[in-house]
C-alpha cells in the first residue's frame, strides 16, 4: 500500500509542540525556505530588538553603553551567558564576540603551543576551509610549516570521518585538535566527549568548531571538558547576516593569557581606566578584543528568546523527527531518481540538516529555487536541507520532496546553466 506521505507530515504537524513559534517568524511569501543551515529567517523577535537598539541609538547616543535597556556595554558577557544553556556551559564561559575565523584564531593563538616534537596541529580534510586557512596561518606565525605541521584526517568515503581514525592520530607529535562538531557538508555529528577524553589522555588540547550545530543540537561543553569551542549565530540560532559570533572556554583555563589580546577583553570594572598593562577578564569575556556590533548583538539577543522559550531539547526532539522524515521519503521516493542520502541515518550521529545527492544536485537547486523552495549548494553534489524546528513543518518538508521528484522526472533542471553563482 503507497504511504500517503501528505497526510503523515499534516498528522504530525497536528501534534507537533513548537508549531506556535512559526508565526513569529518572517517566512517567505508562497515558498518553503530550508536553508536554516547557511542563514536562519528573521524572526519578530530579533527585529523588534534592533529596532529597539537603533532607537536607543538615535535618542541616547554614546549614552547607550550604559543607558541602554539592556546596556551596551555588557552585551557580550550577558549574550554569552543566554548561549550558555545551549552548549551545556557555565554563564562566564560563553561570551559574545567577533566571527567564526576570528574567534578561532585568537582560540588557537592560546591554546596551540607547540614544543619540541609536539608541533602539529590535528585537523581534517572535511572541515570548513576557513577553519584551514586560519589553522595554517598560526602555524606559519609560531615558525611552523603547514605541509609538515597541519595534520588532517581523510575521508573514507568523503562525507564523514571515523572516530577511531582521529584517535589514532592522536600521537605524541601533536600538540592541539581542531574538529568540527557537525561537518558542513553531510551533517555527521561527532561525539566530542570520547573525542576530548582520547585527546587529554593523550596530552592533546582539543577545541571544536560548533558552527552547524549550535542551535540545532545541544552540546555539554562544560562537563564533556572540551578545551575550547567556537561557533557562528547566523545559521541555527537566526542572529541575522554577519551576527557576532560565540566561544566557549573552559573554567580551567581561565588563568591563561588570551593569545590575541584586546582592550574588550579587559577585567571589566577597569577597562576604561586605560592602563597601558593588558589584565584580561578571568571568564570568556577575557578572550573578547574588539568592540562588539550592538545591531548586530541586538538582533542575536532577540532572536535567542526563542530558545529560551522552547527549549533546546525539544528544539532537538522536533530536528531529529524532521530530518528522520525526510530521509525516509528520500529513501522510497527520490532513490530511484538517482539521489542519495549522505547523512549517518542514526540520530546521534547527525545534526540538524540533511545531505541529499545527486549529480545534478547544482541545476536541481536551481530549479527548486525558480519554485520557491530554497535549499544550499554545497559542491560536488550536495543539496543541503535544513528543515528548521522552529519554523518548519512537516509538511514543508513533504513538499520539498514532491518538488523534487517532479523536477527529476521532468528533467526541468535541464533548463538552467551548470555555471555556479558566486553565493551558492
Amino acid at each position: 500500500m503507497t504511504r500517503n506521505w501528505l497526510h503523515e507530515a499534516r498528522a504530525l504537524d497536528d501534534t507537533d509542540r513548537l508549531k506556535g513559534f512559526r508565526c513569529r517568524f518572517h517566512l517567505p511569501k508562497d515558498g518553503i525556505y530550508m536553508d536554516g543551515n547557511s542563514l536562519g529567517l528573521a524572526s519578530v523577535d530579533a527585529l523588534k530588538a534592533l529596532e529597539r537598539a537603533a532607537e536607543e541609538w538615535r535618542t541616547r547616543g554614546i549614552g547607550g553603553w550604559l543607558e541602554a535597556a539592556p546596556d551596551w556595554f555588557t552585551y557580550g558577557e550577558r549574550i554569552g551567558a543566554a548561549m550558555a544553556p545551549l552548549v551545556g556551559a557555565h554563564p562566564d564561559e560563553v561570551v559574545m564576540t567577533g566571527s567564526t575565523t576570528s574567534n578561532l584564531h585568537t582560540l588557537a593563538a592560546t591554546f596551540y603551543a607547540p614544543e619540541g616534537e609536539r608541533r602539529k596541529i590535528l585537523a581534517d580534510e572535511l572541515n570548513f576551509p576557513s577553519d584551514l586557512y586560519a589553522l595554517e596561518s598560526q602555524i606559519r606565525m609560531k615558525g611552523g610549516d603547514p605541509a609538515r605541521d597541519l595534520l588532517l584526517a581523510r575521508s573514507a568515503d568523503g562525507r564523514t570521518l571515523e572516530e577511531d581514525d582521529l584517535i589514532g592520530m592522536m600521537d605524541e607529535t601533536v600538540a592541539l585538535a581542531l574538529l568540527p562538531g557537525v561537518l558542513y557538508r553531510s551533517g555527521q555529528l561527532l561525539d566530542i566527549r570520547r573525542l576530548t577524553r582520547a585527546a587529554h589522555e593523550r596530552g592533546v588540547m582539543i577545541g571544536f568548531d560548533c558552527a552547524h550545530s549550535v542551535g540545532s543540537v545541544p552540546h555539554a561543553l562544560h562537563d564533556d571538558d572540551a578545551d575550547f569551542a567556537f561557533w557562528c549565530s547566523y545559521k541555527h540560532l537566526n542572529g541575522g547576516p554577519g551576527a557576532p559570533a560565540g566561544l566557549f572556554v573552559n573554567r580551567r583555563h581561565f588563568g591563561r593569557t588570551p593569545g590575541l589580546a584586546g582592550w574588550f577583553g579587559y577585567v571589566k570594572e577597569r577597562q576604561f581606566d586605560m592602563s597601558i598593562s593588558f589584565e584580561h577578564a578571568r571568564s570568556a569575556g577575557g578572550w573578547q578584543m574588539g568592540t562588539p556590533c550592538v545591531l548586530s548583538a541586538a538582533s542575536l539577543d532577540g532572536a535567542l528568546k526563542l530558545f529560551n522559550e522552547a527549549g533546546i531539547v525539544e528544539v532537538r526532539e522536533k530536528s531529529l523527527a524532521l530530518t528522520g522524515f525526510l530521509i525516509e521519503m528520500v529513501d522510497e521516493r527520490l532513490f530511484p531518481l538517482g539521489f542519495e542520502v549522505g547523512t549517518p541515518r542514526k540520530p546521534e550521529r547527525r545534526g540538524g540538516h540533511v545531505a541529499v545527492e545527486h549529480a545534478e544536485a547544482w541545476r536541481i537547486c536551481c530549479a527548486l529555487k525558480k519554485k520557491g523552495i530554497v535549499p544550499d549548494f554545497r559542491p560536488p553534489r550536495v543539496i543541503r536541507l535544513a528543515p528548521v524546528a522552529l519554523y518548519n513543518t512537516f509538511e514543508d518538508v513533504e513538499r520539498t520532496v514532491a518538488a523534487l521528484e517532479t523536477i527529476v522526472k521532468g528533467r526541468e533542471y535541464e533548463a538552467f546553466s551548470a555555471e555556479r553563482e558566486a553565493v551558492s
